[in-house]
């Protein structure tokens, strides 16, 4: 009998792109043997925090403590992620405190209106906090021929996508791709990790 290896694939979209982007992630890590992925999406910050009507359900610190393995995705906001996704992770000190997600692996993707609007700075400040759990943060190698000939999103930090400034740039095949690849190697070294 096989254990899965629950991995959380957990990301905040406004216009569409990075929740596109999580299914591809999701996609990659169910492609491998014990392991599947639970998708989540974080609030607007607001006063108000309505039930999600749409789309996967807003994590909870419970999805962070349970699985065995992160997918950590953000619209890009001035080189940085995105608020909602920050709020909710600056939520986590009790998860920090206990070491909860310490030893866990992580990647992290994202999506730019423009190709030199932050993406790799977005993503390095999405490992931040991951790196201050104690997470062992992963990236994607140059052995992937999509990293190399990429002429939109991907950078070795992590997945990425060149959305546009209305959002309405399709992901290309080789996102797509790197995307798929980043949700594969992440369950891979989940799963090697849990043997």
């Amino acid at each position: 009998m096989i254990t899965m290896a629950d991995i959380l694939v957990l990301y905040y979209s406004v216009g569409g792109s990075v929740k596109r982007m999580a299914e591809f992630v999701a996609s990659g890590i169910e492609r491998i043997p014990g392991a599947s992925a639970r998708v989540r999406t974080v609030p607007q910050i607001s006063e108000k925090n309505p039930l999600a009507e749409e789309g996967p359900p807003y994590a909870e610190l419970r999805d962070l403590e349970e699985c065995a393995g992160l997918a950590l995705g953000s619209p890009t906001r001035f080189g940085n992620m995105a608020a909602p996704l920050k709020h909710f992770l600056d939520g986590t000190s009790l998860l920090w405190q206990r070491g909860a997600l310490a030893g866990k692996p992580a990647c992290v993707f994202t999506s730019t209106a423009s190709l030199h609007g932050g993406q790799e700075t977005t993503l390095v400040s999405m490992m931040l906090p991951l790196l201050h759990h104690g997470m062992l943060v992963m990236g994607l190698p140059y052995t992937l021929a999509e990293l190399n000939a990429t002429r939109s999103g991907g950078t070795p930090y992590g997945a990425s996508h060149l959305a546009g400034i209305a959002d309405d740039q399709p992901i290309t095949e080789a996102e797509r791709a790197l995307c798929i690849a980043q949700g594969k190697r992440l369950a891979e070294i989940v799963v090697k990790l849990n043997k």
